[in-house]
């Protein structure tokens, strides 16, 4: 910068996005074309824009959990039942409730389905009733008893001049009730475990769908089923392919009824009525399991305006795919767990990579929350670490390994290569700086590792000729420590390697033969996490003691110490460019430093529970943070704009004052009284009524001012007056605006007044006092007037015995 030029630090950052858990499980919706998404989560109801990831939540007062919901098939009517026993119908698109009433279920409500037409509405309860509603006259039709246990499913038949609704409960039959008679007319009776999805085919045929991993096509004139489908896995849901539409890709070769299955393998297979035979089975990146497993398919819908099949794993992914081809179009995860790390990623830092507490990593792209999960590893993974061009980037968990990751130019990511080789669990891992060479990696078996890169194998995943992970192994290993190594890091040039472990030293080591040049002594508790500077010969580390050091490199001196966590200090990242420090606190608070001073320039509160992930972009204006708390914020330096604000404050805070001396210049009092109001300025308001006081009639002048503010004026100018009675300088104008407000308010508006209570307790004993002395001094004025006609008699008499 030109000399004379003042540097300015952020001083300031304010969250820009917060990614937080949007699903806990339970059944998600999908409105009519597509756009927006239904998710509960606990309390609340999430409705997503698919589009772009942006949610709004439709929040309920009794903070009881939702226990099912729907929404009409015209998207007009969102009806949610909670646990409390109550339903509300909901207006979603501006987050109002409309109505609230009971369930007269005895349990909470296990299901909802609106009929065809949007105006019956069924509810099925855990006490085995189900009950019909009129949507439009608000009354509840019919009440139909009979299932036995929770009624988990129900379904109104699609021609609704049928009058039929189809439910399910525990007995795993399926009753169809008419109606009309309010009676169950007939129980399809074939499944041996919880039947999970009904689809009508045609007027005639549904298909149903258990976990007895079977599918059965019904006949509904006979009632009789005409085939069983087995579909070796628990079935969750049963989806009808649309007549019309090319699924060839599918294997759909014939006319005839198609439907898709998903359920406990997590894999969806397509098959065909006629043959009950499987025609697609989809490809997936991980290993199928035959039992449960967190990969398993939760639901299955059809989206026919937007042609897309979406799916709900166990672990709150959601998948919208094309319904013709299965290629996906988009991911959502609905919850992440701990997070445990998180770093900017791609050339613009266009993504971000997340460690959760999973064996699969994910990749948002921010700008739509699209997400990739990355699988590989198997167990938790606890680190990242990307290179400096940000499209390649390296992992490490608890399955004692590491891997290395590409991201493509249209943002997929695969893995290139694996490295097998530490005794323990890998908990910290660093790349090398300068180019894409070597990786370190530190462990709880208390080692360290570098790892080399071959150039052949940079420039294979570059060009995209990988197609199953390399194998890497460590050139170098160094027992580091005597204990856990909580932190590893590579100075700018690549020349060294510094290590921070539980016990209580950091370590400085050569890069080319990881020979130990120096100890840094001085920390009371374990260090977490070591830092270069990016422009000094400088080392920050911060420790479970709650401070942060500073420590020179030629004679591993402490320099500085930062004070002021009350909490271990997880993670540090020098800001800009290496003049301020950015900390992460277990106690869930950020704060911001500024080294040459010293000074701590602001702490940010954003999350609940310890920051383990904190990353900077490589502009230096947005910093990612990511926490126990399951949230993810991405925070943006406001310091110019916060700065502008203030500027543009001032400046006007100028104006207005010029105005006001203007105003009363011009005996425009009305105005000025006004405008010293919104300024704030109770000394100015009372210069405004002395000058109105002061001129001819200024009584009626003031009280004519007074009557015409608003009523926050005359509450402010209330506030205000309490002060001014408190001096006996000022007490007569307090009194004179008193007096106008006793006299044109009404007792009950005056009541309305906010801090009215406090106005007038602290206004009596004052206006006790002032009385107390204007009795005091008409008294004595009384005594001085009787005095000075006692003088005037006396004298009076003396003159005229003079003349006499």
């Amino acid at each position: 910068p030109p000399a004379g030029a003042r540097l300015s630090f952020p001083s300031s950052y304010a969250v820009s996005r917060k990614m937080e858990p949007f699903y806990k499980g339970g059944r998600v919706q999908i409105n009519r074309d597509g756009k927006f998404m239904f998710c509960p989560c606990g309390t609340k109801l999430n409705v997503i824009d698919v589009e772009t990831g942006a949610l709004h939540s439709l929040r309920q007062d009794d903070e009881e959990d939702i226990s099912s919901f729907v929404l009409s098939p015209d998207d007009e009517i969102l009806v949610t039942g909670s646990r409390a026993l109550l339903l509300k119908q909901w207006k979603w698109r501006e987050n109002k409730c409309v109505r609230t009433w009971k369930a007269v279920h005895t349990a909470p409500v296990a299901s909802m389905a609106f009929d065809s037409t949007s105006t019956l509405l069924a509810t099925g309860g855990c006490d085995s009733t189900i009950k019909i509603w009129d949507m439009i006259k608000q009354y509840c039709t019919h009440n139909l008893k009979g299932s036995s246990g929770v009624v988990h499913l129900v379904e109104f038949h699609p021609d609704i001049s049928r009058l039929q609704l189809f439910s399910s409960s525990i007995d795993y039959k399926i009753r169809i009730w008419d109606l009309n008679s309010s009676k169950c007319v007939a129980l399809l009776d074939g499944h041996f475990s919880a039947v999970t999805s009904l689809a009508f085919a045609d007027g005639n045929t549904l298909i149903s769908s258990g976990r007895d991993k079977i599918c059965m096509v019904w006949d509904l004139k006979t009632r009789e089923s005409k085939r069983t489908v087995p579909v070796y896995e628990s079935v969750e849901a049963a989806v009808l392919l649309p007549e019309k539409g090319d699924f060839s890709q599918l294997g759909v070769k014939k006319q005839g009824l198609h439907f898709v299955t998903a359920g406990s393998k997590g894999i969806l297979k397509v098959w065909e009525v006629a043959t009950a035979a499987c025609v697609y089975t989809q490809p997936v990146p991980f290993e199928s399991k035959e039992e449960a497993s967190e990969r398993s398919l939760t639901q299955c819908m059809l989206v026919p305006e937007r042609n897309e099949i979406v799916t709900v794993s166990v672990e709150h992914n959601i998948v919208l795919y094309d319904a013709q081809t299965l290629q996906l179009r988009k991911q959502l995860a609905g919850y992440n767990d701990e997070v445990l790390d998180v770093k900017f990623l791609g050339p613009g830092d266009s993504h971000i990579v997340v460690a959760t507490n999973s064996p699969q990593l994910k990749v948002f792209e921010l700008a739509t929350s699209h997400c990739q999960i990355l699988y590989g590893h198997t167990e938790t993974v606890l680190a990242l670490d990307v290179f400096r061009k940000g499209l390649m980037f390296v992992s490490c968990a608890k399955d004692k390994s590491l891997r290395v990751w590409r991201m493509n130019k249209d943002g997929r990511v695969i893995c290139v290569a694996q490295g097998l080789g530490h005794a323990h669990g890998v908990g910290a891992v660093s790349c090398s700086r300068l180019k894409e060479s070597f990786i370190v990696t530190s462990s709880q078996d208390c080692t360290i590792k570098i790892w080399n890169i071959p150039e052949s194998l940079a420039s294979k995943a570059k060009a995209a000729l990988i197609s199953s992970p390399e194998s890497l192994h460590a050139k170098v290993t160094e027992r580091g420590h005597d204990k856990d190594i909580n932190s590893v890091t590579v100075s700018p040039n690549d020349k060294l390697i510094a290590t921070g472990s539980q016990d209580r030293l950091a370590k400085l080591w050569s890069c080319s033969d990881c020979s130990l040049l120096g100890v840094f002594t001085g920390h009371k508790r374990g260090i977490w996490c070591v830092q270069f500077s990016p422009v000094d010969q400088v080392l920050a580390t911060s420790s479970a003691d709650g401070t942060l050091k500073l420590w020179g490199l030629q004679d591993f001196s402490c320099l500085k110490t930062f004070e002021g966590h009350d909490a271990s200090v997880l993670k540090i990242i020098f800001v800009s460019r290496g003049a301020q420090l950015l900390s992460s606190g277990s106690d869930g608070l950020l704060k911001l430093w500024t080294i040459k001073t010293n000074e701590c320039v602001k702490t940010l509160d954003g999350h609940e529970d310890k920051i383990w992930g904190l990353h900077s972009n490589k502009q230096d204006d947005m910093v990612v943070t990511a926490s126990s708390d399951s949230c993810i914020m991405l925070w943006k330096d406001v310091t110019e704009t916060e700065e502008k604000e203030a500027q543009a404050k001032q400046e006007e805070q100028i104006l207005k004052e010029q105005e006001l001396s203007n105003l009363l210049h011009e005996k425009r009092y009305l105005k000025a009284l006004g405008l010293a109001i919104s300024l704030d300025r109770p000394h100015t308001v009372l210069m405004v009524v002395k000058a109105i006081l002061k001129e001819t009639d200024g009584r009626k002048h003031l009280e004519e001012n007074i009557v015409r503010l608003r009523k926050d004026q005359k509450e402010a100018v209330l506030t205000f007056l309490v002060t001014w009675n408190t001096n006996s300088r000022n007490c007569h104008e307090a009194q004179a605006v008193i007096e106008t407000l006793l006299k044109h308010e009404a007792p009950d508006s005056l009541l309305q007044y906010s801090g009215i209570k406090a106005a007038v307790e602290s206004l009596l004993p004052y206006t006790e006092r002032h009385f107390q002395r204007l009795s005091r001094l008409l008294q004595a004025s009384m005594f001085i007037d009787f005095m000075w006609q006692n003088m005037r008699l006396a004298d009076a008499a003396q003159q005229e015995d003079v003349t006499s």
